[in-house]
Protein backbone atom coordinates (compact mmCIF):
# COMPACT_ATOMS: atom_id res chain seq x y z
CA UNK A 1 0.00 0.00 0.00
CA UNK A 2 1.09 3.39 -0.76
CA UNK A 3 -0.09 7.01 -1.90
CA UNK A 4 -0.58 6.58 -5.10
CA UNK A 5 -3.41 3.69 -4.85
CA UNK A 6 -6.98 3.71 -3.81
CA UNK A 7 -8.08 6.31 -1.17
CA UNK A 8 -8.25 4.92 2.37
CA UNK A 9 -11.15 5.79 4.86
CA UNK A 10 -10.16 7.70 8.38
CA UNK A 11 -13.44 7.37 10.61
CA UNK A 12 -13.95 10.51 12.81
CA UNK A 13 -10.94 12.80 10.89
CA UNK A 14 -11.99 15.94 13.42
CA UNK A 15 -10.72 14.29 16.62
CA UNK A 16 -7.69 14.24 18.34
CA UNK A 17 -6.37 11.00 16.62
CA UNK A 18 -7.86 11.45 13.69
CA UNK A 19 -6.82 14.76 12.18
CA UNK A 20 -3.28 13.51 13.16
CA UNK A 21 -3.79 10.33 10.88
CA UNK A 22 -5.48 12.54 8.46
CA UNK A 23 -2.48 15.09 8.34
CA UNK A 24 -0.03 12.26 8.26
CA UNK A 25 -1.41 10.44 5.56
CA UNK A 26 -1.32 13.68 3.69
CA UNK A 27 2.12 13.99 3.85
CA UNK A 28 2.78 10.95 2.69
CA UNK A 29 1.05 11.36 -0.50
CA UNK A 30 -2.63 9.46 0.37
CA UNK A 31 -5.73 10.52 -1.11
CA UNK A 32 -8.02 10.95 2.10
CA UNK A 33 -11.71 9.90 2.77
CA UNK A 34 -12.92 10.76 6.36
CA UNK A 35 -16.16 10.98 8.00
CA UNK A 36 -17.35 14.40 10.84
CA UNK A 37 -20.52 14.10 12.41
CA UNK A 38 -21.45 17.39 10.91
CA UNK A 39 -19.49 19.26 8.14
CA UNK A 40 -21.45 22.22 9.21
CA UNK A 41 -19.24 22.56 12.36
CA UNK A 42 -17.24 25.08 11.46
CA UNK A 43 -14.93 24.57 14.74
CA UNK A 44 -14.34 21.05 14.40
CA UNK A 45 -13.56 20.66 10.56
CA UNK A 46 -11.30 23.94 10.33
CA UNK A 47 -7.99 21.73 10.58
CA UNK A 48 -9.46 19.82 7.67
CA UNK A 49 -10.47 22.48 5.82
CA UNK A 50 -6.89 23.69 6.17
CA UNK A 51 -5.42 20.54 5.10
CA UNK A 52 -7.60 20.55 2.21
CA UNK A 53 -6.12 23.73 0.71
CA UNK A 54 -2.82 22.33 1.56
CA UNK A 55 -3.51 19.21 -0.64
CA UNK A 56 -5.89 20.26 -2.86
CA UNK A 57 -7.92 17.27 -4.26
CA UNK A 58 -6.59 14.77 -1.79
CA UNK A 59 -9.18 14.86 1.11
CA UNK A 60 -12.59 14.58 0.91
CA UNK A 61 -15.03 14.96 4.10
CA UNK A 62 -18.15 12.81 4.65
CA UNK A 63 -20.75 13.12 7.02
CA UNK A 64 -21.68 10.29 8.95
CA UNK A 65 -23.21 9.07 12.39
CA UNK A 66 -21.78 6.30 14.81
CA UNK A 67 -25.54 4.92 15.52
CA UNK A 68 -27.29 5.36 11.98
CA UNK A 69 -26.68 2.33 10.04
CA UNK A 70 -25.45 2.66 6.52
CA UNK A 71 -23.62 5.75 7.63
CA UNK A 72 -20.80 4.70 6.41
CA UNK A 73 -21.04 3.39 2.92
CA UNK A 74 -19.82 6.40 0.87
CA UNK A 75 -17.31 7.84 2.43
CA UNK A 76 -15.95 4.09 2.42
CA UNK A 77 -16.64 3.43 -1.18
CA UNK A 78 -13.50 2.28 -3.04
CA UNK A 79 -11.59 2.08 -0.16
CA UNK A 80 -8.66 -0.44 0.43
CA UNK A 81 -7.99 0.55 4.05
CA UNK A 82 -10.48 1.45 6.69
CA UNK A 83 -8.89 3.14 9.76
CA UNK A 84 -11.60 3.42 12.59
CA UNK A 85 -10.06 5.92 15.05
CA UNK A 86 -14.21 7.02 15.47
CA UNK A 87 -15.34 6.32 19.31
CA UNK A 88 -15.87 8.59 22.60
CA UNK A 89 -13.53 9.38 25.21
CA UNK A 90 -14.72 10.80 27.93
CA UNK A 91 -13.42 11.14 31.70
CA UNK A 92 -15.69 8.79 33.98
CA UNK A 93 -16.89 12.70 35.66
CA UNK A 94 -18.46 13.41 32.70
CA UNK A 95 -20.22 10.10 32.14
CA UNK A 96 -24.01 10.71 33.09
CA UNK A 97 -25.18 7.08 31.42
CA UNK A 98 -22.25 4.76 30.78
CA UNK A 99 -24.00 2.68 28.07
CA UNK A 100 -25.73 5.92 26.35
CA UNK A 101 -22.45 7.59 26.44
CA UNK A 102 -20.11 5.64 25.80
CA UNK A 103 -20.79 1.85 25.10
CA UNK A 104 -23.26 2.01 22.56
CA UNK A 105 -21.39 4.51 20.22
CA UNK A 106 -18.28 2.39 21.08
CA UNK A 107 -19.77 -0.86 19.90
CA UNK A 108 -22.84 0.59 17.35
CA UNK A 109 -20.21 2.41 15.79
CA UNK A 110 -18.20 -0.18 15.52
CA UNK A 111 -20.16 -2.57 14.00
CA UNK A 112 -21.76 0.17 11.56
CA UNK A 113 -17.85 0.37 10.08
CA UNK A 114 -18.09 -4.03 10.35
CA UNK A 115 -21.17 -3.65 7.98
CA UNK A 116 -20.34 -0.76 5.78
CA UNK A 117 -16.75 -3.15 5.42
CA UNK A 118 -18.91 -6.48 4.55
CA UNK A 119 -20.52 -4.26 1.80
CA UNK A 120 -17.66 -2.41 0.55
CA UNK A 121 -15.30 -5.36 -1.42
CA UNK A 122 -12.63 -3.14 -2.06
CA UNK A 123 -11.76 -3.12 1.30
CA UNK A 124 -8.54 -5.47 2.12
CA UNK A 125 -7.68 -3.92 5.97
CA UNK A 126 -9.08 -2.61 9.38
CA UNK A 127 -7.06 -0.75 11.49
CA UNK A 128 -8.63 -0.17 14.09
CA UNK A 129 -7.98 2.41 17.34
CA UNK A 130 -8.61 0.48 20.28
CA UNK A 131 -6.99 1.16 23.85
CA UNK A 132 -4.82 -0.33 26.45
CA UNK A 133 -7.72 -0.08 28.43
CA UNK A 134 -9.30 -3.47 26.30
CA UNK A 135 -6.29 -5.34 28.20
CA UNK A 136 -6.92 -3.85 31.85
CA UNK A 137 -9.72 -2.42 33.40
CA UNK A 138 -7.55 -1.35 36.30
CA UNK A 139 -4.36 -1.21 37.14
CA UNK A 140 -4.31 -3.81 39.92
CA UNK A 141 -5.40 -6.20 37.12
CA UNK A 142 -1.95 -5.48 35.50
CA UNK A 143 -0.25 -6.57 38.93
CA UNK A 144 -1.79 -10.33 38.30
CA UNK A 145 -0.45 -10.26 34.78
CA UNK A 146 3.30 -12.08 34.29
CA UNK A 147 5.95 -10.13 35.55
CA UNK A 148 3.19 -7.59 36.21
CA UNK A 149 4.45 -5.91 32.78
CA UNK A 150 1.52 -4.64 30.21
CA UNK A 151 1.14 -6.62 26.93
CA UNK A 152 -0.99 -7.59 24.31
CA UNK A 153 -1.96 -11.41 25.49
CA UNK A 154 -4.37 -10.33 27.61
CA UNK A 155 -7.85 -8.76 27.62
CA UNK A 156 -9.99 -6.61 30.17
CA UNK A 157 -12.35 -8.92 31.81
CA UNK A 158 -13.21 -7.23 34.91
CA UNK A 159 -14.80 -3.92 33.83
CA UNK A 160 -18.36 -3.08 33.19
CA UNK A 161 -20.94 -1.09 31.92
CA UNK A 162 -21.12 0.50 35.94
CA UNK A 163 -17.41 -0.06 36.16
CA UNK A 164 -15.38 1.62 34.03
CA UNK A 165 -17.85 2.64 31.34
CA UNK A 166 -15.51 3.73 28.66
CA UNK A 167 -12.48 0.31 29.08
CA UNK A 168 -15.53 -1.64 28.57
CA UNK A 169 -16.54 -0.01 25.46
CA UNK A 170 -13.65 -0.59 23.91
CA UNK A 171 -13.52 -3.84 24.90
CA UNK A 172 -16.46 -5.25 23.50
CA UNK A 173 -16.25 -2.97 20.36
CA UNK A 174 -12.55 -4.88 20.14
CA UNK A 175 -13.84 -8.21 20.33
CA UNK A 176 -16.92 -7.52 17.92
CA UNK A 177 -14.29 -6.73 15.50
CA UNK A 178 -11.92 -9.47 15.76
CA UNK A 179 -15.09 -12.49 15.68
CA UNK A 180 -15.99 -10.45 12.65
CA UNK A 181 -12.23 -10.56 11.34
CA UNK A 182 -12.14 -14.48 11.84
CA UNK A 183 -15.48 -15.22 10.12
CA UNK A 184 -14.05 -14.37 7.08
CA UNK A 185 -11.21 -13.83 4.44
CA UNK A 186 -11.48 -10.75 2.30
CA UNK A 187 -9.98 -8.38 4.50
CA UNK A 188 -7.41 -8.32 7.96
CA UNK A 189 -7.54 -6.26 10.84
CA UNK A 190 -4.72 -4.79 13.01
CA UNK A 191 -6.26 -3.48 16.22
CA UNK A 192 -4.07 -0.20 18.02
CA UNK A 193 -3.84 0.18 21.71
CA UNK A 194 -2.37 3.32 22.66
CA UNK A 195 -2.41 4.22 26.50
CA UNK A 196 -3.37 8.10 27.50
CA UNK A 197 -2.85 10.00 24.51
CA UNK A 198 -1.16 13.47 24.94
CA UNK A 199 0.29 16.16 22.20
CA UNK A 200 -0.54 18.91 20.77
CA UNK A 201 -3.92 19.07 19.32
CA UNK A 202 -4.74 20.33 15.82
CA UNK A 203 -8.69 21.34 16.78
CA UNK A 204 -9.67 23.34 19.29
CA UNK A 205 -12.48 21.97 19.69
CA UNK A 206 -11.46 18.68 20.35
CA UNK A 207 -13.77 17.42 23.59
CA UNK A 208 -11.47 14.12 24.10
CA UNK A 209 -11.37 13.17 27.90
CA UNK A 210 -7.60 12.75 27.88
CA UNK A 211 -6.99 16.27 27.31
CA UNK A 212 -9.92 17.13 30.20
CA UNK A 213 -7.63 15.09 32.45
CA UNK A 214 -4.32 16.96 31.91
CA UNK A 215 -6.69 20.86 31.75
CA UNK A 216 -7.44 19.97 35.14
CA UNK A 217 -3.62 19.78 36.48
CA UNK A 218 -2.49 22.73 34.20
CA UNK A 219 -5.10 24.71 35.22
CA UNK A 220 -4.01 24.23 38.80
CA UNK A 221 -6.48 21.88 40.60
CA UNK A 222 -3.46 20.09 42.05
CA UNK A 223 -0.77 23.02 42.86
CA UNK A 224 -1.34 21.77 46.60
CA UNK A 225 0.28 18.79 45.40
CA UNK A 226 0.17 15.99 42.90
CA UNK A 227 -1.77 13.02 43.76
CA UNK A 228 0.02 9.78 42.80
CA UNK A 229 -1.75 8.80 39.89
CA UNK A 230 0.42 7.63 36.88
CA UNK A 231 -0.56 6.51 33.47
CA UNK A 232 0.19 4.94 30.20
CA UNK A 233 1.52 7.57 27.89
CA UNK A 234 1.23 7.94 24.00
CA UNK A 235 2.51 10.84 22.14
CA UNK A 236 -0.51 11.63 19.21
CA UNK A 237 2.08 11.73 16.48
CA UNK A 238 3.31 8.54 17.11
CA UNK A 239 -0.09 7.02 17.93
CA UNK A 240 -0.92 8.29 14.03
CA UNK A 241 2.40 6.80 12.79
CA UNK A 242 1.58 3.92 13.88
CA UNK A 243 -1.91 3.17 12.29
CA UNK A 244 0.11 4.17 9.29
CA UNK A 245 2.51 1.44 9.48
CA UNK A 246 0.01 -1.15 10.53
CA UNK A 247 -1.67 -0.54 7.13
CA UNK A 248 1.48 -0.55 5.52
CA UNK A 249 3.45 -3.21 6.94
CA UNK A 250 2.36 -6.76 5.01
CA UNK A 251 3.09 -8.96 8.14
CA UNK A 252 1.68 -6.85 10.51
CA UNK A 253 -1.33 -8.44 12.85
CA UNK A 254 -3.28 -8.86 16.00
CA UNK A 255 -2.74 -5.70 18.68
CA UNK A 256 -0.03 -3.04 18.95
CA UNK A 257 0.62 -1.66 22.40
CA UNK A 258 1.42 2.05 21.82
CA UNK A 259 2.71 3.62 24.78
CA UNK A 260 6.36 4.46 26.67
CA UNK A 261 7.54 1.29 28.59
CA UNK A 262 7.74 3.92 31.82
CA UNK A 263 4.18 5.20 33.17
CA UNK A 264 4.13 9.04 34.05
CA UNK A 265 2.50 10.18 36.93
CA UNK A 266 1.24 13.96 37.56
CA UNK A 267 3.79 14.91 39.76
CA UNK A 268 6.43 13.79 36.47
CA UNK A 269 4.42 16.15 34.11
CA UNK A 270 4.50 19.06 36.04
CA UNK A 271 8.18 18.48 36.72
CA UNK A 272 8.85 18.47 33.15
CA UNK A 273 6.76 21.53 32.27
CA UNK A 274 8.53 23.23 35.54
CA UNK A 275 11.76 22.61 33.63
CA UNK A 276 10.54 24.95 31.15
CA UNK A 277 8.41 27.19 32.62
CA UNK A 278 9.67 27.69 36.53
CA UNK A 279 7.50 30.30 37.03
CA UNK A 280 4.39 28.35 36.60
CA UNK A 281 2.67 28.85 39.64
CA UNK A 282 -0.36 26.54 39.09
CA UNK A 283 1.43 23.47 38.75
CA UNK A 284 2.52 21.25 41.85
CA UNK A 285 6.17 21.09 42.78
CA UNK A 286 5.81 17.68 45.08
CA UNK A 287 3.88 14.71 45.62
CA UNK A 288 0.74 14.53 47.86
CA UNK A 289 0.51 11.57 50.63
CA UNK A 290 -1.48 9.09 49.97
CA UNK A 291 -3.84 9.17 53.08
CA UNK A 292 -5.14 12.44 52.02
CA UNK A 293 -5.72 11.25 48.37
CA UNK A 294 -8.01 8.56 50.63
CA UNK A 295 -10.04 10.77 52.85
CA UNK A 296 -10.87 13.46 50.06
CA UNK A 297 -10.76 11.64 46.99
CA UNK A 298 -14.47 10.84 47.22
CA UNK A 299 -15.08 14.66 47.55
CA UNK A 300 -13.61 14.65 43.85
CA UNK A 301 -15.66 11.73 42.52
CA UNK A 302 -13.04 8.65 43.57
CA UNK A 303 -14.60 6.17 44.92
CA UNK A 304 -12.30 4.19 47.42
CA UNK A 305 -12.54 1.43 45.25
CA UNK A 306 -10.69 3.01 42.25
CA UNK A 307 -8.27 4.64 44.58
CA UNK A 308 -7.51 1.06 46.40
CA UNK A 309 -6.82 -0.24 42.35
CA UNK A 310 -4.70 3.01 41.18
CA UNK A 311 -3.36 5.04 43.59
CA UNK A 312 0.23 4.36 43.51
CA UNK A 313 0.43 1.73 41.28
CA UNK A 314 3.22 1.61 38.23
CA UNK A 315 3.68 -1.12 36.06
CA UNK A 316 6.02 -1.64 33.05
CA UNK A 317 4.39 -1.16 29.67
CA UNK A 318 5.89 -4.03 27.10
CA UNK A 319 5.64 -2.27 23.82
CA UNK A 320 8.27 -4.22 21.34
CA UNK A 321 6.11 -5.63 18.75
CA UNK A 322 5.15 -1.62 18.10
CA UNK A 323 9.07 -1.13 17.81
CA UNK A 324 9.79 -4.30 16.17
CA UNK A 325 6.99 -4.82 13.81
CA UNK A 326 5.85 -1.62 12.83
CA UNK A 327 8.83 0.52 13.44
CA UNK A 328 7.50 3.08 15.79
CA UNK A 329 10.03 5.68 17.32
CA UNK A 330 8.84 6.76 20.05
CA UNK A 331 9.25 10.94 21.58
CA UNK A 332 10.46 11.39 24.77
CA UNK A 333 7.83 11.89 27.48
CA UNK A 334 9.19 15.12 28.78
CA UNK A 335 8.55 16.30 24.35
CA UNK A 336 4.94 14.87 24.72
CA UNK A 337 3.87 16.72 27.57
CA UNK A 338 5.61 20.09 27.22
CA UNK A 339 3.99 19.86 23.66
CA UNK A 340 0.52 19.06 25.28
CA UNK A 341 1.43 22.22 27.57
CA UNK A 342 2.69 24.60 24.89
CA UNK A 343 -0.79 23.68 22.53
CA UNK A 344 -3.23 23.93 25.49
CA UNK A 345 -1.86 27.25 26.84
CA UNK A 346 -1.60 28.62 23.38
CA UNK A 347 -5.53 27.41 22.78
CA UNK A 348 -6.63 29.53 26.20
CA UNK A 349 -4.80 32.41 24.25
CA UNK A 350 -6.65 32.14 21.46
CA UNK A 351 -9.85 34.55 22.00
CA UNK A 352 -12.85 32.23 20.92
CA UNK A 353 -14.89 33.20 17.86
Amino acid sequence: MNGGDAPVLVTGGSGFVGSHLVQQLLERGYRVHTTVRAVSNTAKVAPLRGMQERFPGSLELFEADLLAEGSFDRAMDGCRVVFHVASPFLMPEKIKDGHRDVVEPALAGTRNVLAAIERTPTVEKLVLTSTVGAIFGDYSDVLGMPGQVLSESCFNTTSTVENNPYHYGKTVAEREAWDAERAQDRWRMIAVNPGLVLGPSLTPASDSGSLFLVDELFKGYFFYGAPDFSFTLADVRDVASAHIAAAETPGAHGRYIVAAPEMVSFLDMSKAVLKRFPRSLRLPRHGLPHWPVRILGPAFGLTQDYIRKHLGIRFTVDNGRSVRELGVVYRPAEETVIDHYLAWRGQRETPKP
